[in-house]
């Protein structure tokens, strides 16, 4: 049974999603884990140097990967698939993963160089003692986690194009397990860094669970570059593009990071945790759906079926909005408990707890439009045009630095400002890329385009009335919340009857998504109705 799972594909963008959304689920929780025995553990003042420390391993990272996997690999190695070129296939994966390998070589030996320099400049606001700290962290994951979750990163681009989904899904699992097994049983040796050794650890678990299975597909490298080979050129030319688009995110990133510093101690680990927390309705609901789609839209492309794509494109932009929305509601009204339910140990005090309740409150009205960003993005790289989302990236984060610089540096704002600017250019953001994508695809039927968004977002505001309600109510009539079980109580008995409310107004409203998932719920009772679907498009089904 364990074998045939994870050797059969997933042939809809439904089944695919799941087996994304099932191991995101588990990589979230743990995430959770992690960042509970974090805080735990360490003050918010003293996890500033381990959250920041992640921001030039990060932009390496981003810049290798994130550029090529999503953008140009997995399109383009899906073409030679469909065509049945695949040891052109491999090839190109090979020539790929060297060419990155020795980007990274190169550009690591200079990071770690010129990390003391680099950590002041990220970090301003840090003492001498926290960029002592922050070098130590930086030079360790810059020589010992990129280089594992940059190889590791093309394989699930690879094992996603013959449509095997849970071995990479299951890789960040893998990835939070190493964490925690460093924060658990290193940190009492080795304090902070510790937790550092953990993400080691983590990351070459990521490599190593993809490498066990590349061979079940006939996947052979080879330690060639073949730099002239028209795949490999398409993909330079659809990735750079892309990498200056993430160059510019992550610049923003790195703003954030900086303006955060300066605030006061405990604001960069105040706004890290909001923003990993905001991420999880993210990773569970649109990442999965806009993940298993890029296949399937590279496919349609392919066979220059642009009905199809454009049906599977607003079906899976409607799919991501009944899931994000309602879990926008849930983080804002309910932040207080949430974020002491998750972060809420010994040493995260109260002050900490409301900013970063304030904080994901704000982060959470733009989670609609995160998922469509996620998802509108690769509609375009399944178009082989890399360049209008970079366009429209480049534009949304040059407007997030300008808004953040003013709320921190001139308007002395506290963290919170830095959400509220990331907020609005996100939406700014998906709005310009949704008319822009209209435009390029000569146009989807406006009325099946804006009605099901109308009723989703009438259905989220009522249930956010339901979830306040109750909340208040009980709140200060039958819980006790100074104790961490009623706190518990109380926010899954709010919970529920927001949850039933957006049910019961999306069925009321006729939202057709409520029967797309109904019947895909019923699988579940036969999970492998679900792991082993036949070759069909079941998210199409409400067509």
């Amino acid at each position: 049974m364990i074998k045939r799972l994870f050797s059969r594909q997933q042939t809809s963008i439904l089944s695919a999603a799941f087996i994304i959304a099932s191991m995101v689920a588990a990589s979230r929780v743990l995430g959770l884990i992690r960042n509970r025995l974090l805080t735990a553990r360490f003050t918010a003042s003293e996890l500033d140097p381990y959250f920041a420390s992640f921001r030039i391993p990060d932009f390496l990272f981003e810049l290798l990967v994130a550029g090529s996997v999503s953008v140009a690999f997995i399109p383009v190695f899906t073409h030679y698939l469909s065509k049945n070129k695949k040891e052109d296939a491999y090839k190109i994966a090979s020539s790929v993963i060297n060419i990155a390998v020795l980007i990274f070589s190169c550009v690591s030996l200079l990071l770690f160089i010129f990390t003391p320099v680099t950590v002041r400049i990220i970090a301003p606001g840090f003492s001498p003692d926290q960029h002592a700290q922050m070098v130590v962290f930086t030079r360790i994951m810059v020589l010992f986690q990129v280089f594992p979750l940059v190889v590791g990163n093309f394989l699930s681009g690879i094992l996603q194009s013959f449509r095997y989904f849970i071995v990479p899904a299951l890789a960040p699992v893998a990835y939070n397990i190493g964490i925690i097994i460093g924060i658990i049983f290193l940190t009492p040796l080795f304090g902070m860094q510790g937790a550092i050794y953990g993400v080691v650890i983590g990351a070459f678990l990521f490599l190593c669970i993809q490498l066990l299975f590349m061979r079940g597909i006939g996947y052979r490298h080879s330690y060639t570059i073949d730099h002239t080979h028209p795949g490999v050129r398409e993909i330079g030319k659809l990735m750079i593009p892309r990498t200056m688009g993430i160059a510019f995110s992550q610049i923003d990133a790195t703003v954030d990071v900086m303006l955060a510093s300066l605030i006061g101690t405990g604001s960069v680990t105040i706004f890290a945790l909001a923003q990993q927390l905001q991420l999880v309705p993210i990773g569970l609901f649109a990442l999965p759906i806009a993940q298993a789609s890029l296949p399937t839209f590279s496919e349609y492309v392919s066979r220059e079926h642009m009905e199809q794509f454009k049906k599977s494109l607003l079906t899976s932009l409607h799919q991501i909005l009944f899931l994000v929305c309602p879990a926008s509601a849930f983080l804002a009204v309910l932040r207080i408990p949430v974020v002491r339910l998750v972060y809420g140990a010994d040493r995260f005090d109260w002050p900490s707890t409301v900013l970063t309740g304030t904080t994901l409150a704000i982060f959470a009205v733009s989670l609609s439009a995160q998922g469509a960003i996620h998802l509108l993005a690769r509609a375009f790289f399944a178009l082989h045009d890399s360049k209008t989302p970079v366009r429209v990236g480049i534009a949304s984060v040059a407007l997030n630095s300008i808004l953040s610089i003013v709320f921190i540096l001139i308007w002395k704002l506290p963290v919170w400002a830095l959400a509220v600017s990331t907020s609005t250019a996100l939406c700014i953001h998906a709005v310009i890329l949704l008319i822009i994508c209209h435009r390029r695809v000569g146009g989807f039927d406006r009325v099946k385009l804006i009605v099901p968004f109308i009723k989703i977002a009438a259905a989220t505001a009522i249930m956010a009335v339901f979830l306040y309600v109750p909340m208040k109510l009980l709140d200060q009539l039958v819980f006790d919340t100074t104790r961490t079980l009623s706190l518990l109580l109380l926010t899954g008995t709010a919970s529920c009857i927001g949850l039933a409310t957006y049910l019961f107004f999306s069925w009321f409203f006729n939202i057709e998504e409520v029967g797309v998932f109904i019947n895909f719920g019923r699988k579940l009772i036969h999970v492998k109705d679900i792991l082993f679907e036949p070759s069909r498009e079941v998210i199409e089904e409400k067509s």
